[in-house]
């Protein structure tokens, strides 16, 4: 008895883990998966199994595709514009020449812990169009006529991508600043003697010797980048404002899921969600070469 008494304890001191997460995530990710086959409109109501009409539905929903490819422009914007501009400040950071870098650290990480729902309302104060920041002090000084940020849908996505672009290079470049920090200086100084020039060195030393972070920043934008929702929500409503130039795929699924109670519709979202983002991290890890046995 007691001998069993000792086997069974270590696994009664570690089951609240694993009940709680039974309970609160693995029973609503099969449940979502089972409901994305049926046709349940209202919590009440009684769901019909209709197989895979739901993700079939998918292809001709006009809402779906524009919040689609919403979120995929993020994405996109987020690798050719944030992921460089953070790999260009962590080389800054480890300039002897700057002073003040500890600084300057803290003061670019300070925006990734702040509330999305407090840099969404910062930000929607400077995109106002007759007192805010960008036309009050940058275009009126300039003789450049106001622009409606987040009411004209030429420019509600690059209005998205600024506050993007302000909020996450600071702490993705304290990444790529572990990564140059661990960089050997006898490799660089060997190149060095060797006749390499500033761009061979990043190119040929720097960058090779920084996919282990590269890899960990591009798959981690791609996949905050989809899962996106309190900014653009904040900023331009749930619908997306104007002609839904800002709809989120995060914020069709819980207007579908939350205002429509499209129960079943809304499984499938998240589901579709769920395995584009496992598809393209999946492409991103083989473009990168992690699956290469070097």
């Amino acid at each position: 008895m007691r001998n069993l008494q000792r086997r069974v304890a270590p696994y009664l001191f570690i089951s609240p883990f694993f009940v709680g997460y039974a309970i609160f995530f693995l029973y609503p990710v099969l449940w979502g998966l089972y409901l994305s086959f049926f046709q349940q409109n209202g919590a009440t109501s009684t769901p019909r199994f209709i197989g895979l009409d739901n993700y079939g539905a998918l292809f001709s929903d006009p809402l779906f595709g524009k919040a689609l490819f919403n979120t995929t422009y993020y994405a996109l914007a987020s690798i050719v514009l944030i992921v460089p501009a953070a790999l260009a400040l962590a080389i800054l950071f480890t300039q002897p020449w700057l002073r003040m870098r500890e600084f300057f650290r803290l003061f670019f990480f300070v925006p990734n812990i702040t509330s999305g729902i407090v840099v969404a309302l910062i930000f929607t104060l400077i995109f106002n169009e007759q007192f805010g920041l960008l036309n009050s002090y940058i275009l009126r000084p300039l003789g450049l006529p106001n622009i409606r940020w987040l009411r004209d849908a030429a420019f509600i996505m690059p209005s998205i991508i600024l506050v993007g672009l302000w909020r996450y290079t600071g702490v993705n470049a304290l990444y790529f600043l572990a990564g140059l920090q661990n960089i050997p200086t006898e490799v660089r100084e060997a190149a060095t003697i060797d006749g390499a020039n500033k761009w061979q060195l990043f190119f040929h030393i720097t960058l090779p010797l920084l996919r282990p972070v590269l890899i960990f920043v591009l798959t981690f934008a791609v996949i905050g980048s989809y899962n996106l929702f309190a900014e653009p929500a904040l900023l331009v409503g749930l619908e997306g404002g104007t002609r839904n130039a800002g709809l989120f795929m995060t914020m069709y699924l819980y207007i579908t899921g939350f205002r429509l109670i499209k129960l079943g519709y809304a499984s499938a979202i998240g589901y579709a969600l769920t395995l584009i983002i496992i598809v393209l991290a999946a492409v991103q890890l083989k473009l990168l070469g992690v699956f290469r046995e070097d």
